[in-house]
């Protein structure tokens, strides 16, 4: 008589890779904006005020030297395209806020996907939508009479650029949210920091029309590097110290982003 031995082999069910992950919570996000498109529709208004209105009331200041003998629309353009997307990713934090008040940040966080591929996920998603108002605010500026003598290569270079002010803006932006968990607080440290960042920089006006003391803050300051790289693609003249200020965007990037990455574990210790 014979025994015959039963064994059970318990199987894990498979996980999906980090970038299928990553894909995931990027089509969900593509979903939610294309449901509620009025949101990136609405902040087009704001570029649109600002180079018809600043262009027209301040277009006499483009026959002064410091600007090089181009049209302040030429010199305003690029400080409005690196605004629009300042502003836009100031806000990317409130996605989170909504996640956790409705509970579905605890669904992410009790389900197996890595939290890298939640924060990259968002961020991919605010990036696209931040290229695609970059492309708009390139357009506009084209039809209220700007020109970009650097062509192709230098609006990739601008869009470029841009991307990465996004993705520092767009991290602090999430790792707020995370901390505060407070709509209230994320839109208070947001203009405080916005502000001061469009205002002390070239944003508008070249370095030697500003105070002297503007002029030490706005060389450090990272949206100075924005806006004149992105002018010296567009206009196909680099700046001399292009190669530091790329260098740096990258780097505040980078921290910035292992920033909302160390803020959603931490977020899920404290709960």
């Amino acid at each position: 008589m014979s025994t015959i031995a039963l064994t059970t082999t318990r199987t894990t069910p498979a996980r999906s890779g980090w970038f299928t992950q990553t894909g995931q919570v990027l089509r969900r996000w593509l979903i939610s904006s294309v449901r509620q498109a009025w949101g990136p529709v609405m902040s087009l208004v704001q570029p649109i005020i600002w180079i018809a209105l600043f262009g027209a009331v301040f277009s006499a200041l483009g026959d002064l030297p410091q600007f090089g003998g181009e049209g302040y629309i030429d010199y305003l353009v690029p400080g409005i395209l690196m605004m629009t997307v300042l502003y836009s990713g100031a806000w990317a934090g409130t996605g989170y806020i909504d996640d956790i008040g409705s509970g579905v940040m605890d669904q992410y966080l009790t389900s197996p996907i890595s939290r890298s591929a939640i924060i990259t996920g968002q961020l991919a998603q605010q990036l696209i939508i931040n290229v695609l108002q970059s492309l708009v605010v390139l357009g506009i500026g084209w039809l209220a009479g700007a020109r970009y003598p650097g062509g192709i290569v230098g609006m990739a270079v601008a869009l470029g650029v841009a991307t990465l002010l996004a993705t520092v803006f767009c991290s602090m932006s999430t790792a707020i949210a995370l901390t505060t968990r407070n709509q209230i607080a994320l839109i208070s440290l947001s203009q405080l920091i916005v502000l001061p960042a469009t205002f002390l920089s070239t944003t508008m006006m070249p370095a030697d029309l500003m105070p002297e003391w503007v002029q030490s803050v706005s060389r450090w300051n990272p949206m100075t590097w924005a806006v004149e790289l992105g002018r010296g693609g567009l206009d196909g003249s680099y700046p001399e110290y292009g190669w530091w200020q790329a260098g740096g965007l990258a780097v505040l990037a980078a921290l910035a982003f292992l920033w909302s990455v160390g803020a959603i574990r931490s977020y899920q210790r404290s709960i």
